[in-house]
């Protein structure tokens, strides 16, 4: 059982720094060739804090561990809603601009309803991945799209400093490394967990949804508590609303495209609820009289207190039921 535990340990380790090596080559890659700030922050930055979640449900699912695969996925959406936005929250009050209350937020709720809804046969089939991938690729080009038409005035390329800037052979190299490293690590997170979970008799949905979903939420716990403590309201929260997209759609649906994998019935009746919750509780605590709402230091004790009663009732839940 030790080996299993320090390879988690180190696999959390490397996928976090690998992660990080991977935004930072692939943001100055995309400035060495001109992109827009916007497209990189939604594109590059979005995809790279989710990539742990995508490498580590793919390998579950290639594996045959749908639990990890799945509960990694809805794991993490609750743990970036309920902890990270807690944590945020704590250390500076978040602003939320009514945009994100009419447009992201809807679509993201809208995003939760429609993956439980093809989940409620009991089945995540190839034709169910395919459905969530369509979803994402039209909605991130209808992202894109729309951020392009309405900022095409004060949209311009930006100018690499060569003082402060990566060369492009160093950011070719991390690009390429950090993503090998992330699917390398991701690969080891997964057997250590299997082996843990076999190893204490502990279901495997239960370590999805509690170590794997934590370790690979750490992009997205590290990116926004940074922001946070800058002021950058927007980007803690739309780093969070955006994670929870590509885990919904992307996550999800490589996974099943991989392999189709039963449903546990724990995750239509406690997970995907739980998770769906508190994506409407985001628009009720982050709704204002004025054009901005906040979501304070007592707001974030609230949605700390959820993490951790739901992590307490998963414990209890596997400890009841002797798995």
């Amino acid at each position: 059982m030790l080996i299993p535990f320090i390879a988690v340990i180190l696999s959390l380790i490397l996928m976090v720094w690998s992660a990080d090596r991977f935004v930072d080559g692939a943001a100055a890659t995309a400035r060495h060739f001109g992109m827009a700030p916007l497209l990189i922050g939604m594109v590059v930055v979005g995809f790279g804090t989710s990539a742990p979640e995508m490498a580590v449900s793919a390998l579950a699912a290639s594996q045959g561990s749908p639990d990890i695969a799945l509960g990694n996925a809805y794991g993490s959406n609750i743990t970036n809603i309920a902890l990270i936005l807690g944590v945020c929250a704590l250390i500076c009050p978040l602003s939320v601009d009514r945009q994100i209350l009419r447009k992201e937020l809807p679509i993201l709720l809208g995003v939760t309803l429609f993956g439980a809804w093809l989940l409620y046969d009991g089945t995540l089939s190839r034709l169910d991945g395919w459905l969530l991938l369509l979803v994402f690729t039209l909605l991130m080009a209808w992202t894109i799209w729309q951020s392009v038409r309405q900022h095409r005035g004060s949209m311009q390329p930006l100018t690499y400093p060569a003082e402060d800037g990566m060369p492009i052979r160093i950011a070719l190299f991390w690009l390429l490394a950090g993503l090998v490293l992330l699917v390398l690590s991701s690969q080891v997170m997964v057997w250590g967990a299997v082996k843990i979970a076999q190893g204490f008799g502990v279901s495997e949905l239960l370590i999805g949804l509690t170590i794997v979903a934590v370790g690979t939420s750490l992009p997205e716990l590290a990116s926004s508590v940074i922001a946070a403590r800058k002021g950058e309201h927007d980007i803690a929260l739309g780093n969070v609303l955006g994670s929870n997209l590509f885990n919904t759609l992307a996550v999800v649906g490589i996974a099943g495209t991989i392999h189709p994998m039963p449903v546990t019935a724990e995750i239509m009746s406690r997970d995907i609820p739980v998770m769906t919750v508190l994506t409407l509780s985001l628009l009720v605590l982050g709704y204002g009289l004025r054009k901005t709402g906040t979501i304070g230091r007592f707001k974030g004790i609230f949605l700390l207190a959820c993490y951790i009663g739901y992590t307490l009732y998963l414990i209890n839940s596997a400890v009841s039921s002797g798995t």
